[in-house]
């Protein structure tokens, strides 16, 4: 009889357990699914912007200039922010897209790009900072002359509701520089 009122003790106890651990997995998964302050921040960008970009393509080099285009829109029920770019590139038609997210789990902004450029994607993750209004991005990129990933250090900014810039850094003879800044507004 001891015998018996030990083993349901146990599988009772085991089911309790199980049940308090679907409970609380179910919880995590639900906080990590639902969109939160982070990405209601991220959908005041939606919409469409004019972009002025300049380009540096080495340390000290002259600056190039080109206009385009940007629209931003929230996806998959508004966890991501979509951004598609579209310009000029040297006299090439330029396009390219961007998917910026905020992982609830990590606590952490992430952001890919791909574009017509090239064949591989750029990753990056950041922090954002409340002082600055800005999230600055560490990850890396292909260098398609060597073929190995290259550093990168990006700034967005939130100037205001109408303005964001952007600043790209990478790596060159082991040296950071600027090669790119992009000035965003909203039409």
């Amino acid at each position: 009889m001891k015998r018996i009122c030990l083993t349901l003790a146990l599988v009772c106890a085991t089911q309790l357990l199980t049940h308090a651990q679907d409970a609380a997995m179910e919880k995590a998964w639900m906080e990590y699914a639902t969109p939160g302050p982070m990405h209601k921040m991220m959908a005041m960008a939606d919409g469409n912007w004019k972009t002025d970009i300049t380009f540096w393509m080495a340390p000290g080099a002259p600056p190039s200039k080109q206009a385009g285009a940007c629209t931003n829109k929230m996806i998959l029920g508004g966890r991501y922010q979509e951004s598609r770019h579209t310009g000029d590139m040297g006299g090439q038609p330029f396009e390219g897209i961007g998917v910026m997210g905020y992982d609830n789990a990590k606590k952490m902004f992430f952001s890919t790009w791909v574009d017509n450029m090239g064949t591989g994607v750029m990753y990056l993750e950041g922090k954002w900072d409340d002082a600055t209004r800005s999230i600055t991005f560490t990850g890396k990129s292909t260098d398609p002359v060597t073929g190995k990933d290259l550093n990168i250090r990006e700034v967005v900014k939130w100037v205001d509701d109408n303005t964001q810039t952007m600043e790209m850094y990478m790596m060159q003879n082991g040296t950071e520089f600027k090669n790119m800044e992009i000035t965003l507004t909203r039409q």
